[in-house]
């Protein structure tokens, strides 16, 4: 929460909840400026999960959801928001959202979400112009990085480090399916190989195959990382390495792109309904 909001003065307040396959995250603007969020594990049960990320979001700030103007959905479970006053796809929220956290000189953005990776072309007012998505299978994704996190037991937050203590950067294993990558690291493993150069291996395949993606679009070199694989080092190092371009670096929690850009489109929704816009 902003200690230098005071939502009581506030003429517009808005909301945006991302129900993510893996994590959801929920927004709440004042006049739009960033008041407060909340982000955790999603569960089975989409309206359930946003519900509880509305809350948490709330907690401790004395304001109640029905004192919001405007709330839009977005993410998988976007259209199961029970509160929800409308939804909306995350590639036009992560663009829009990414535009407020990085300024409006970004234009290419890679989401690496959950369950999927995308790259978006955007302009300076954060308008989608083109895009590209990769939900074919899990390898790039934080599915992907929760099953090597699991098969190395390694704490997830820790594999970034961990992959860099590498004497040498060893071939990727395979990226095209994140179950032939988990068998082919099970026999890294049987090998000798240390949990490090196993890690190491993945993620620049991982690397290599969001390259690939973004290659597919027009990229320009003022780029940014959202979603939870943004906060992965050896992941965003190796993709710097590999497009030779440093990402933008982030002022904000790299998971709240989506319902960031989801509240500020509630904001725009609001205007408009009053002659505003």
């Amino acid at each position: 929460m902003s200690p230098d909001i005071d939502w009581k003065t506030g003429d517009i307040i808005s909301a945006g909840v991302d129900v993510g396959s893996v994590s959801s995250q929920a927004v709440v603007l004042v006049d739009g400026k960033l008041f407060c969020y909340s982000n955790f594990r999603t569960g089975s049960d989409s309206p359930e999960s946003a519900q509880k990320v509305m809350d948490k979001a709330l907690e401790e700030t004395g304001l109640a959801l029905e004192k919001i103007h405007f709330t839009v959905g977005t993410g998988y479970g976007r259209v199961n928001v029970p509160f929800a006053n409308r939804a909306l796809t995350e590639i036009a929220c992560h663009s829009r959202g990414a535009n407020f956290m990085y300024g409006p000189q970004v234009r290419t953005i890679l989401d690496m979400g959950g369950q999927d990776c995308k790259a978006i072309h955007c302009d300076e007012r954060g308008k989608v112009t083109n895009f590209l998505m990769n939900d074919k299978c899990a390898a790039g994704t934080g599915r992907g990085m929760e099953v090597f996190a699991d098969l190395l037991s390694i704490p997830i937050e820790e594999m970034g480090q961990l992959s860099f203590k590498v004497e040498k950067e060893p071939e990727p294993v395979s990226s095209t399916c994140v179950i032939f990558a988990k068998s082919e690291a099970v026999g890294l493993l049987r090998k000798g190989w240390p949990k490090e150069k196993v890690l190491a291996a993945y993620s620049s395949a991982m690397a290599h195959r969001v390259v690939e993606l973004l290659g597919r679009i027009k990229m320009e070199k003022d780029f940014a990382i959202t979603g939870g694989i943004a906060k992965n080092e050896g992941i965003v190092k190796r993709i710097e390495s590999e497009l030779k371009i440093e990402a933008l670096k982030p002022q904000y929690d790299t998971q709240i792109a989506g319902a960031l850009g989801a509240a500020l489109f509630a904001k725009a929704l609001v205007e408009k309904e009053r002659g505003l816009r």
